[in-house]
């Protein structure tokens, strides 16, 4: 795996979200940290590449253990994971739904806190347009983290949806509601 980290520290009185966006080859994440201000820092990205196993069985294992090891090192607050849409192979959608359940084992294996969101949801908390396409993902989440470079399409949307997940916490702690209830429109 490569990756590109900022820094490893005891993030004190910040909260540190653990984004991801799941993926049955590849999975995408990005660790921000959030202080009480809202400033959001970047403390790690990288795709975990699942492809050197020898069956999916093995690629969900790599995830799951892979993530187990990213958790433990980097000691996240809460996890943000981006949702399954529907995709026209079916095939696709279950391998990618089984990918984001071994994402969602590890962080519930160690008593985090996972929230989920829809790609659409990201895409407008960062972009700004729930339609923006990749290249305006990486772009934007370059400019809020103050990073250098083009960013790794899976890294850059698990960043997104890290930074989704500290700006929806931001307005319900704002409105004095929960990060679902801040988020709908109900």
């Amino acid at each position: 795996m490569t990756n590109h980290e900022s820094r490893i520290t005891n993030h004190g009185s910040s909260v540190r979200i653990l984004g991801i966006d799941p993926g049955s080859q590849r999975t995408g994440v990005g660790i921000i940290d959030v202080d009480a201000g809202g400033k959001m820092t970047h403390v790690f990205h990288a795709p975990v590449q699942l492809l050197s196993a020898a069956d999916f069985p093995g690629r969900l294992k790599l995830l799951f253990e892979g993530l187990g090891e990213l958790i433990e090192r980097y000691r996240p607050d809460e996890v943000a994971v981006e949702q399954v849409f529907m995709a026209k192979n079916p095939d696709a959608a279950l391998k990618l739904g089984h990918a984001r359940g071994a994402a969602i084992c590890a962080a519930v294996m160690r008593d985090l806190p996972v929230h989920e969101y829809a790609a659409k949801e990201i895409k407008l908390a960062v972009v700004g347009r729930g339609s923006a396409d990749k290249a305006q993902i990486q772009h934007m989440v370059g400019i809020l983290l103050c990073l250098q470079g083009k960013l790794q399409a899976d890294a850059a949307d698990a960043l997104a949806a890290a930074i989704t997940h500290a700006h929806v916490s931001a307005s319900a702690r704002r409105l004095g509601v929960g990060a679902r209830e801040a988020w709908s429109r109900k």
